[in-house]
């Protein structure tokens, strides 16, 4: 793949004005991959791809529930009752629900915050040093990850 061509083994359920997001957007594509980018507000995934995504990252269904800034507290969503049908019913109504970002590698599936959580699904080394937004330092000058 060259970078102007997404790889399509590699995608990223993206919200562009989440800095997590765009922090492991920036991670993945400092591996040298070009990800498939699915801006998952302007294009929510169906109830097969959602309940699939949810199956491989092996999570509970709501534990993929976002509550700051959605719809959660006003549609009663913290209600231990709710089956899994209702919460996935919920996000796919309204997509702000789900949390971000979702990425896909062929090392698996994962939610990814903090944003670093994405090298553990990236099989190939960063290129270069990596700043996050906010300053913190993820990627020194050698490749190597700061813990």
């Amino acid at each position: 793949m060259n970078a102007t061509s997404p790889d399509p083994r590699f995608t990223i359920y993206h919200n562009p004005d989440c800095g997590t997001s765009r922090n492991t957007l920036a991670l993945i594509r400092n591996s040298g991959v070009e990800p498939v980018v699915v801006e998952y507000l302007k294009t929510p995934p169906d109830r097969a791809t959602l309940t699939g995504l949810i199956a491989a990252m092996g999570m509970p269904v709501r534990a993929l529930l976002r509550e700051k800034g959605t719809p959660y507290a006003e549609l009663g969503l913290g209600d231990a009752a709710l089956s899994d049908d209702a919460l996935i019913d919920a996000m796919l109504a309204h997509p702000i629900l789900i949390n971000r970002p979702i990425v896909v590698t062929p090392l698996g599936a994962k939610l990814c915050r903090p944003s670093e959580a994405v090298l553990d699904l990236l099989p190939s080394p960063q290129l270069g040093p990596f700043v996050k937004e906010d300053g913190e330092v993820v990627i020194d000058e050698a490749g190597r990850r700061v813990v």
